[in-house]
């Protein structure tokens, strides 16, 4: 019994060792250092009589919410650095490097990628090795992540413009679930993503993402500061290891956790003021019609687009003026959908491999390229591309002479 009582002191005491060791090779963690940006003062919101642009704030703001726009796009356009908590593994530095085209809060070119493995019909999204998204950036070239040999699906996603998505927050879940057909009609269902809000606790309805996997604008922020900045929140506060590997984020990580840090005076971080600019961001301006556009409406609707690119829907009651029972020209019914062989293979939230959410075709003339990977240059190819449910359409689509192509292309570049 003695000797089993020095093995055991030994045992411990030579681990007590190691753990020291290993705790005087880690790096010192420091807390992050994010300068604060200087409030904007009330301002007044543009003047009405101009013709509405890309990237201004909804309209029927008031001074205050104007200023709170402003704040929340310098954090937007800000770059993360290493000391702010940037890393140690991410995709890019700063929200508008993604989002620019036309303005700051627009699409852009730029890809992500995605990787998963398939066996039998079942998604794996390899998380143990760093899955399903691939940050292609880090503070250090050891941290360099890559797609595992394991994975089998490989998918790119590109960025998505962010007008109007305060309005696209502020409709009700019952308006989406109208949507859900419960009989095919041209072979159209659709079905609701159902997502736990981690900003909310609660579970909703997703509306935000290619796969509908964000719910409210919080959570979406929230996501992408970790995942595409490695920037940790109050939401999100756990670090992404570089293809899983935990021993390499605990040497590299030396930014205390969360590192987004909520300002006691206000409650509110970095986070908050990126969604309160998402959610006061204007939607895209449309353009007064052409003769050809005018009837390119009815060439949208005859083709059964439509179906799924809803062209309107309502906000509910609101707090916010500006938000309150507005109309939502968005084009979207905000479900997914089986696109068949346009699916990307990514198993997300309750998307399957081969479903995605109905993009909103509003301000469609500004976010070339199309689809979820970019890979159509103009609207034509974008609908050739399409299947699954939306193959009866695009089949009719197939079908119209030039000058109805040419209209229902004007249609869709003047929404």
């Amino acid at each position: 019994m003695k000797a089993i009582r020095i093995t055991s002191y030994l045992a411990f005491a030579l681990a007590s060792s190691f753990g020291m060791y290993a705790a005087a090779q880690m790096p010192p963690r420091h807390p992050a250092h994010r300068p604060p940006h200087p409030p904007h003062p009330p301002t007044a919101p543009p003047n009405g009589v101009k013709p509405p642009q890309f990237g201004d704030p909804l309209p029927g703001l008031t001074k205050a919410q104007v200023a709170i726009f402003l704040d929340g796009k310098d954090d937007f356009e800000a770059p993360e650095t290493e000391a702010s908590g940037l890393g140690p593994i991410f995709n890019r530095s700063s929200c508008v490097t993604c989002h620019s085209a036309p303005v700051t809060g627009g699409a852009g070119s730029i890809n992500v990628t995605r990787f998963g493995r398939t066996d039998s019909g079942v998604f794996d999204p390899l998380t143990s090795l760093g899955g399903s998204l691939q940050q292609e950036m880090e503070i250090n070239s050891v941290l360099h992540e890559v797609v595992p040999p394991q994975a089998n699906v490989v998918a790119h996603r590109n960025s998505t413009p962010l007008f109007g998505m305060g309005l696209i927050e502020a409709i009700p879940d019952d308006q989406i679930l109208q949507n859900v057909r419960r009989t095919p009609f041209d072979g159209v269902l659709g079905k609701v993503s159902k997502v736990a809000d981690a900003a909310s606790g609660k579970t909703l309805i997703g509306r935000f993402g290619w796969k509908a996997q964000q719910a409210t604008l919080l959570s979406f922020a929230g996501d992408a500061y970790l995942n595409e900045m490695g920037i940790t929140s109050r939401l999100f506060p756990v670090e992404n290891a570089p293809n899983g590997n935990t021993q390499l984020l605990a040497q590299y990580d030396t930014v205390v956790d969360p590192e987004d840090v909520v300002d006691p005076v206000t409650g509110r971080g970095d986070i908050d003021r990126v969604a309160d600019f998402m959610r006061y961001l204007g939607a895209p301006p449309r353009l007064p019609p052409t003769n050809s556009a005018a009837a390119g409406r009815s060439v949208f609707q005859n083709t059964g687009c439509a179906v799924c690119h809803v062209p309107l829907m309502i906000t509910g009651p609101n707090k916010i003026t500006a938000l309150d029972q507005r109309e939502a020209w968005l084009f979207s019914d905000l479900l997914l959908h089986d696109m068949g062989a346009l699916g990307d293979g990514i198993a997300q939230g309750t998307a399957d491999v081969r479903e995605m959410k109905t993009p909103p075709l509003w301000g469609l003339r500004a976010s070339a390229p199309y689809l979820h990977d970019g890979r159509a240059t103009t609207v034509d190819d974008a609908i050739k591309a399409h299947d699954g449910e939306a193959k009866a359409a695009k089949d009719r689509y197939l079908k119209l002479n030039k000058q109805q192509v040419q209209q229902l292309i004007d249609f869709l570049m003047s929404i």
